[in-house]
């Protein structure tokens, strides 16, 4: 029998410090065990996988973490033949009817006393928190500190990484290619998608668009729809994707056949000189906090408002600690990998621009990943 082994899966050297960074967190914390969520929802499904090497096809899942002994993946039983629990590393495997009481027999069995939950607060199901919260044990929101352990990413994980990024870049320009008039949204969306899912990337897309007449663009980000594109439109395919490695990294680019406006031209000025800022300041040592602070310089010189952070910590879920914004003191380590993404718009909220670029934090600054220039393309490109 061919059987298929995915050269991404972590070693066991992997696995190790993986689990010595959670465990240091959770006896910082003073915590018994930990329980990590990890769910179909789209991007959230990551931490499960991070900890267990299960990618879950549907439904949701669970990793059991003591401070010291063996963990415990916990499965639903429906879901026994959904999904290939052999990808799981962990030994123990429990597939029972309910999860949360299982978890709730168990950890009173173990004498538990304080609880840690990684996705208290999007991710985990809710009758099975419901079976936990009627034990006394004490449950802890654990969704920063498990996301702060998992910041610095490993060479294994960066070479995942880098692998999710050139999937993504073919697809950006694949859209471009394909971009003729009177080509819907949809279809434009849809070659990216046949691409994606042709790499192995499975359910593990999140695409988006937004764009305007005229040469500008509206701040709503929209599922594509079989509406036309028109030669005056511009546009941006927002795509969101991991790789079979697992790691999630964000790419886009402006698509505006005959151009933008000037509005949207002087937004697009103030981009560019935010993704030099960030090359300059996304450094190790730097906190989230000064490099929010340092890279929205050239959007607040100009009057816009910020409808959004600058961007966020990303890895196996799509959306980690720290959020590069306001209030964040966490201190980047090198290696660490996030999305910059501010969604700008003018006062009156006619204009906005979005897009997408993943860096690297590095000694002296930061890396952005896709290596694409920050330009405004204009459709039938067949290389950046």
């Amino acid at each position: 029998m061919n059987e298929y082994v995915n050269k991404y899966a972590p070693s066991k050297a992997e696995i190790e410090r993986r689990y010595a960074n959670v465990r240091r967190a959770m006896e910082q914390a003073g915590l018994d065990y930990l329980i990590v969520s990890g769910s179909e929802y789209t991007g959230f499904e990551g931490a499960v996988r991070y900890m267990c090497g299960f990618h879950i096809l549907h439904r949701y899942a669970y990793v059991v973490v003591p401070l010291v002994g063996d963990p415990v993946a916990v499965f639903p039983r429906e879901a026994t033949w959904v999904g290939d629990h052999s990808a799981t590393f962990l030994e123990r495997r429990e597939f029972p009817a309910h999860c949360g009481e299982w978890m709730a027999d168990y950890l009173k069995g173990k004498g538990a006393k304080k609880v840690g939950v990684y996705g208290l607060e999007y991710v985990i199901n809710v009758r099975d928190h419901s079976a936990l919260a009627k034990t006394g044990i004490e449950l802890v929101d654990f969704d920063i500190p498990f996301d702060y352990a998992r910041a610095q990413k490993s060479e294994e994980e960066m070479a995942s990484v880098r692998l999710s990024m050139e999937i993504n870049k073919a697809g950006v320009l694949a859209v471009l290619g394909a971009y003729r008039e009177g080509a819907t949204e949809a279809e434009l969306m849809g070659v990216a998608e046949h691409l994606f899912a042709a790499a192995g990337t499975a359910r593990k897309t999140m695409d988006m668009m937004c764009s305007g007449p005229d040469g500008s663009i509206r701040p709503q980000m929209v599922f594509p729809t079989g509406r036309k594109v028109q030669a005056s439109d511009a546009m941006v395919y927002g795509l969101e994707i991991a790789g079979e490695g697992g790691h999630w990294v964000e790419f886009s680019r402006v698509l505006a056949p005959r151009g933008i406006d000037a509005v949207t031209r002087e937004m697009f000025t103030a981009y560019q000189e935010f993704h030099e800022l960030a090359k300059q300041h996304m450094k190790a040592g730097a906190t989230a906090a000064e490099v929010h602070h340092a890279c929205v310089k050239p959007f607040q010189a100009r009057g816009y408002r910020l409808g959004h952070v600058s961007g966020h910590s990303i890895g196996m879920t799509m959306i980690e600690m720290p959020r590069i914004g306001e209030g964040y003191d966490f201190v980047l380590p090198e290696n660490m990998v996030c999305s910059m993404h501010p969604h700008i718009m003018t006062e009156d909220r006619r204009h906005s621009l979005y897009f997408q670029e993943t860096y690297r934090v590095g000694k002296t600054g930061g890396e952005a990943l896709s290596g694409v220039p920050i330009e405004v393309y204009h459709g039938g490109e067949t290389a950046f």
